[in-house]
């Protein structure tokens, strides 16, 4: 309320506007004062257009400053008036003739009339003056009665020395005395100047309040109610302010040696500036909170009509994009490829695919991403398009709080993700609304990981996700809608091409010569040396071919990865991924064949080949190797690292059932013989949300396992 605005010590002068240095002043109560200054506002008070007579009250205030520094510095003399001159006072003409009398009288009363009188009584008549005027129109139309004489009184003294006229002016009201004594004044003029500053930042919060668009916050509303209490006692300091600054004005004129202003009337001025500081302080506050409010009430109703338009049909996917994107910006994409700025309108009738990350999406996501977007121009591998023919495009949209402040390290951060992208990308993160971001968090379950939504040339989303699709089947999985997935998992089996892919690009070569193909992974250099060469070993007293592919583990530091690479070359144990990246995509793969899985419901007591995913993420979760022998593209064997290793020393035990029956079907039968469930299987599942199933069971013995949380920051 109007008395959380604090007291302060306005000065007293004499009659006849001589000022009593020995004078004490008065202090005021904020409650009484404010009661009595209610009294005289009318109900009735008509509406004015204060901001024009604002924007010149500003230029005026704006330019004295330069006027007191250059006297002060004994630069009076030089031309200070370079400020280009703006259209303020064309919108001030539509107005004048109302308002020049009001403003005249104003400037009679503050600089004549209450001159040296009760600085209190003295507020109170420019209050009944201005009765029939609203709070802000009270202060503004004060405030120009004031700078209309000071604007006067400084333009008398910056051109005294160089216009004739000016000169004759200065004389007569004694100016040149002013400069000629401009030091000793410094303080005054500085302390003046002050108060002219914190009236004007303290009139134009006011004048805020009053832009506030009525249609989210009315003038009725508790959070405007609440703010507005504060109006009339912030109205009745800036025009007491105001009145103070006149009365040491109107000293200056006429001003004698002798009537240099004391320190205790001086700091009274100073005393009014901290006053006001403080209640702009508290108005600013206000004022924050009602925009705060307005700005929520303005997003709701914008999430809402969001919710509305996506969820509607369309003739094409403009209107959507838009609302997505930007409705402001005119070119708000860049081009990757080109570094060139493009409108939305390249995406009309297009699928479009929304990257959405944070500055957190990895970059070995970005790597994988540029080799299927840049394969989507020769998806079906005989003939290559036109980047215009492309099937779809890419789109990113950084996820970053509009409030946070940038470090050099995230913009370098972000720069360096915008250099590796050739798709579309937004390149100012604020121009995405919140409402947008609500609705990418709540309706499209985005938290931490990178998801890819995909629209359809209408518009019509066609899976929340699918970067789970493009992970396993890459462009083959397009329009990437979740009919298209399901269409695609019918027709899957668990193979040795659905689980490597194009990752190893010999083995559909190996899988025609009928060679044995083992993959096998983990850390523990050890039990790989022992490994591969018991492996070998019973691949030549077998006569077979066998090639063995170390696949590394998942979630391991990269640094570790290189040093058992390093080993694994330089004792040429087996085949390798040099490149990390396709380590990294083989298990996100995985990853993202159980997420697809288990978003159709799917469980590993009716899913074959979820249940083999499972089995896998469980051998990479635990602390030993694993091995998953094949023969062709659907024979398989595979054991954990302990299991693998005793089987394999102990061959002569079912080496003839190998020669019988195959190598594949025999080693399969001996792990399971072998196999005790005392010590199953740990799997680790990165992200939370809806890709985290509620029961998980155990791929070795069918028990539901227990779910721990597990917080990592990085593998590097």
């Amino acid at each position: 309320m109007a008395s959380n605005i604090t007291h302060a010590l306005v000065p007293k002068f004499q009659s006849g506007g001589k000022r009593d240095p020995s004078r004490r002043y008065a202090q005021s109560d904020d409650s009484t004062m404010v009661r009595q200054i209610r009294e005289t506002h009318s109900s009735e008070a008509h509406y004015v257009d204060v901001k024009p007579v604002l924007a010149v009250i500003e230029d005026i205030l704006r330019r004295t400053a330069p006027g007191i520094e250059n006297i002060i510095n004994g630069t009076h003399h030089e031309n200070i008036d370079t400020l280009d001159e703006k259209g303020s006072v064309a919108s001030f003409d539509e107005m004048v003739e109302a308002l020049a009398q009001i403003i005249h009288r104003i400037s009679c009363e503050i600089f004549c009339k209450c001159s040296g009188g009760d600085l209190h009584a003295s507020t109170v008549v420019i209050f009944k003056m201005l009765s029939n005027y609203p709070w802000e129109a009270k202060v503004v139309l004060t405030l120009a009665g004031f700078s209309v004489t000071y604007g006067e009184f400084w333009l008398v003294a910056q051109l005294c020395t160089s216009s004739p006229l000016a000169k004759a002016v200065a004389l007569l009201k004694q100016l040149s005395d002013v400069i000629e004594h401009s030091q000793v004044l410094k303080p005054q003029l500085e302390a003046i100047n002050n108060l002219t500053n914190a009236i004007m930042k303290v009139t134009k919060r006011i004048v805020d309040f009053n832009e506030l668009p009525t249609e989210y916050l009315s003038q009725d509303s508790a959070q405007l109610s609440v703010a507005k209490a504060h109006i009339p006692a912030a109205a009745y300091w800036i025009i007491r302010s105001i009145i103070a600054c006149a009365w040491h004005v109107s000293s200056l004129t006429n001003f004698r040696s002798d009537q240099i202003a004391s320190t205790s009337e001086i700091w009274e001025l100073s005393s009014l500036a901290h006053k006001l500081v403080n209640i702009h302080d508290l108005l600013a506050d206000e004022l924050f909170s009602c925009r705060k409010y307005i700005e929520e009430k303005q997003n709701e109703e914008n999430y809402k009509t969001l919710i509305r338009l996506i969820e509607s049909t369309h003739l094409d996917n403009m209107k959507v994009l838009r609302a997505l994107i930007s409705t402001v910006e005119e070119q708000p994409l860049v081009h990757g490829a080109s570094k060139t700025r493009a409108s939305i309108e390249v995406l009309r009738r297009k699928h479009v695919l929304l990257l959405i990350s944070d500055l957190d999406i990895s970059f070995e996501e970005i790597a994988v991403l540029n080799l299927i977007y840049d394969m989507r121009l020769r998806q079906d591998h005989r003939y290559e398009l036109h980047a215009k023919d492309a099937p779809y495009e890419l789109v990113w949209l950084p996820m970053v709080d509009r409030l946070k402040v940038w470090r050099d390290q995230d913009r370098q951060r972000f720069s360096e993700l915008l250099s590796m992208m050739p798709w579309y990308y937004v390149d100012n993160h604020q121009i995405i609304e919140p409402p947008v971001v609500k609705y990418i968090r709540e309706k499209w379950h985005f938290d931490k990981k990178m998801i890819i939504v995909s629209l359809d040339p209408m518009a019509k989303v066609t899976s929340t996700n699918s970067t789970h699709m493009m992970w396993i089947w890459e462009n083959s999985a397009f329009p990437f809608s979740l009919e298209r997935e399901e269409a695609i998992w019918n027709t899957e089996s668990w193979t040795l091409k659905l689980l490597v892919d194009d990752i190893q690009s010999e083995l559909l070569t190996w899988m025609e010569q009928g060679k044995y193909i083992c993959l096998y992974g983990g850390d523990d250099i050890d039990w790989i040396r022992k490994f591969t060469n018991i492996a070998r070993d019973v691949a030549k007293i077998l006569s077979i071919e066998l090639e063995l592919i170390y696949v590394g583990k998942s979630n391991v530091p990269k640094e570790r990865l290189r040093k058992i690479h390093a080993v694994i070359e330089a004792e040429k144990l087996s085949h390798l991924w040099p490149d990390l990246t396709s380590i990294w995509f083989f298990w996100s793969r995985l990853e993202a064949m159980r997420c697809s899985k288990v978003r159709y419901g799917k469980t590993i007591e009716d899913d074959p080949i979820l249940r083999e995913v499972m089995v896998l993420l469980g051998y990479d979760g635990s602390d030993q190797g694993w091995t998953s022998l094949w023969r062709g593209a659907s024979e398989m064997a595979r054991a954990n690292g302990q299991l693998a290793l005793l089987t394999l020393n102990e061959f002569q035990q079912w080496e003839n059932e190998a020669r019988t029956i195959g190598v594949v079907p025999a080693f399969d039968a001996e792990v399971r013989r072998r196999h005790t469930p005392q010590h199953c299987t740990r799997l680790i599942l990165p992200g939370i949300g809806q890709d985290i199933p509620a029961k998980v069971v155990c791929t070795e013995c069918g028990r539901d396992m227990e779910k721990f949380f597990m917080f990592r920051c990085c593998t590097d």
